[in-house]
């Protein structure tokens, strides 16, 4: 026995359904917002980049382009919102890195 839904109320639930979307995709919790773990700084990429988590302890005789101003949270590479104590890198997928490290590809945030 086949059953057969009118027009009017298969519009409706598409419509019903299509605004209940945007709500839905906010209950959901946002996959990149979670924290990932953190860079080691012993991992091989992360040494050979010179990174560390605190900048104020930086080597300045090995990293002579250092300057303490100079933070994973106003480079470039951090994908962490302002004030964020971690966030993503892109030189590290899947990891975040601290806002305080630093490393020599840091660069300049543009406005930060």
């Amino acid at each position: 026995m086949s059953k057969t839904f009118p027009r009017r109320t298969l519009i409706k639930a598409v419509l019903l359904g299509g605004a209940a979307l945007p709500l839905a995709a906010r209950l959901v919790p946002d996959a990149q917002a979670a924290a990932q773990p953190l860079v080691d700084p012993k991992d091989p990429v992360a040494a050979s980049l010179g990174f560390g988590v605190d900048t104020t302890k930086i080597d300045g005789k090995a990293n002579p382009t250092h300057k303490a101003e100079q933070k994973c949270a106003n480079c470039l590479q951090f994908q962490g919102k302002a004030g964020d104590k971690q966030g993503a890198c892109n030189l590290f997928p899947g990891k975040d890195v601290v806002a305080t490290g630093w490393c020599k590809v840091w660069a300049q945030k543009p406005g930060a």
